[in-house]
């Protein structure tokens, strides 16, 4: 097999070669490595690689939906057995898992050979991924641009064709941007639909754990692979009935589709961004879903300072802890400047701001739930504008905030509900660069998102579509 074959198919319809004996798991290592050698040097996606012990795993018989295909994972929130999960962070550069974490041990279990770690922003604390310890991960669309982040590293990975599918996470849109910034697929979970299990919850609830891919199958299916919880979970979601793959072919009936063009957290978007959201409202209603244009009312900027204090805490104990246990405060030239910053904020937080902050998110989910007993779905755009250039979101520490909501306004309130939500590649700029739509359903709905995916998959084919690099 050649690359030009191996790029043609995603995660299952490469398991299917395998299994029919068409190609080997070897075989398939060898291309991914391959493609990493030759696209990593510019795109700077993966920062580890452990090639030897993926190679020792394809002696394994090939087993599960994914037997035998070549996986990543996310140098955040994926602890994998013997090697480092540095979460961007110089601070745990030589932090080595002595187990398997719950989503890592699904993988393993659905057949995928993890060979290597994807970069990631410093604890994921933001939309682009440039971390001081590895280097900023480049757009294969534009060199000069950004993956988005936190996923940053998987989805310019997958982007490139070095995997078709990869392990990512997302606390406040860490899917859905890199997947709308690279011209993937990226659902993110409920929340509760996927384990943290043997850690506790990831910022008050807000994170989960799922993959970019570049099919909306392989997304059902790696879902179908980890969507199970472990005795002892806080809150979990049960298993559906029906797996998620056979949504994927099914028929999502008339949809009623709310919309709007404007952004949650601060109105005016990108024209570009504008123009994809007319144009998927267009093309959901061709396919005959009751589509119309609504305005979204919440306290969208008293849900965002809450959730920024409940994470200020989360990394404050996550710090503190890991100076506890090294019996060494961590020190200024450990961490960058942002997470310092955060580190600071999250030590004044006392016990009562971080009870009724948690109990802001939920009431904000509460006035969410609201319009979804109106509509079956919310129709956004994923972003505030097409990928943004390497270093602008942090050039200048005073303009961070403003900077950053205006990149990323639609896709934190998602986390802080709980509610599934899916970047969907339907548009591209007149300059070839990938803007995604952003679809939300109601809290556990994951099976019509995936119904509703796969309708417009078929509408609007984009699987074909790679940058050239």
């Amino acid at each position: 097999m050649k690359f030009a074959e191996y790029v043609g198919y995603d995660a299952l319809g490469l398991a299917k070669l395998v299994a029919d004996g068409e190609v080997s798991a070897e075989e398939l290592l060898d291309l991914a490595l391959g493609r990493l050698e030759e696209v990593n040097p510019r795109i700077n996606a993966v920062t580890q690689v452990f090639a030897e012990r993926a190679r020792q795993a394809t002696n394994i018989p090939p087993h599960g939906p994914f037997g035998g295909v070549p996986f990543l994972l996310k140098d955040l929130g994926a602890q994998l057995h013997g090697t480092v999960t540095t979460q961007g962070s110089r601070v745990f550069k030589d932090a080595i898992s002595n187990e398997d974490n719950a989503i890592v041990s699904a993988y393993r279990s659905a057949g995928l050979n993890a060979f290597g770690k994807t970069n990631t922003p410093e604890f994921g604390l933001t939309a682009v991924t440039e971390p001081a310890l590895f280097g900023a991960t480049r757009n294969p669309w534009d060199l000069t641009r950004t993956p988005g982040g936190s996923s940053g590293g998987a989805a310019a990975a997958v982007a490139a064709g070095i995997v078709p599918a990869a392990h990512a996470s997302d606390g406040g849109g860490s899917i859905r941007t890199p997947a709308s910034c690279c011209g993937l697929f990226g659902m993110k979970p409920s929340r509760g639909r996927v384990s943290f299990a043997p850690l506790g919850e990831g910022w008050g609830g807000a994170s989960v754990g799922h993959a970019v891919t570049r099919s909306v199958r392989d997304s059902a299916a790696l879902l179908d692979a980890v969507c199970h919880p472990r005795p002892g979970d806080p809150y979990f979601l049960t298993p559906p009935e029906t797996p998620y793959l056979s949504e994927v072919r099914a028929d999502p009936g008339k949809l009623k589709i709310g919309f709007t063009p404007f952004g949650l957290m601060t109105p005016e978007i990108d024209p570009e961004c504008v123009a994809a959201v007319y144009d998927a409202a267009g093309v959901c209603e061709a396919l005959g879903h009751e589509v119309e244009q609504i305005n979204v009312q919440a306290d969208f900027a008293g849900m965002s300072q809450a959730a920024g204090t409940v994470i200020a805490a989360s990394v404050a104990a996550a710090l503190d802890a890991e100076a506890e246990r090294r019996r060494k405060p961590i020190g200024d030239d450990e961490v960058e400047p942002l997470t310092m910053a955060m580190y600071k904020r999250g030590k004044g937080v006392t016990g009562s701001e971080y009870v009724r902050a948690i109990g802001q998110v939920h009431a904000f989910g509460r006035s969410m739930a609201s319009l979804f007993q109106a509509y079956d779905v919310l129709l956004t755009s994923t972003l505030g504008s097409p990928p943004i250039p390497i270093g602008w979101l942090t050039e200048d520490p005073r303009r961070y905030t403003e900077r950053l909501f205006a990149f990323m306004p639609n896709t934190q309130a998602f986390n802080n509900t709980g509610q599934p939500a899916m970047s969907v590649p339907l548009y591209w700029t007149t300059d070839g660069l990938p803007v995604g739509v952003q679809f939300v359903a109601k809290m556990g709905q994951e099976a019509l998102l995936f119904r509703l995916a796969g309708q417009l998959e078929q509408a609007r084919p984009w699987f074909d579509k790679r940058p050239e690099l």
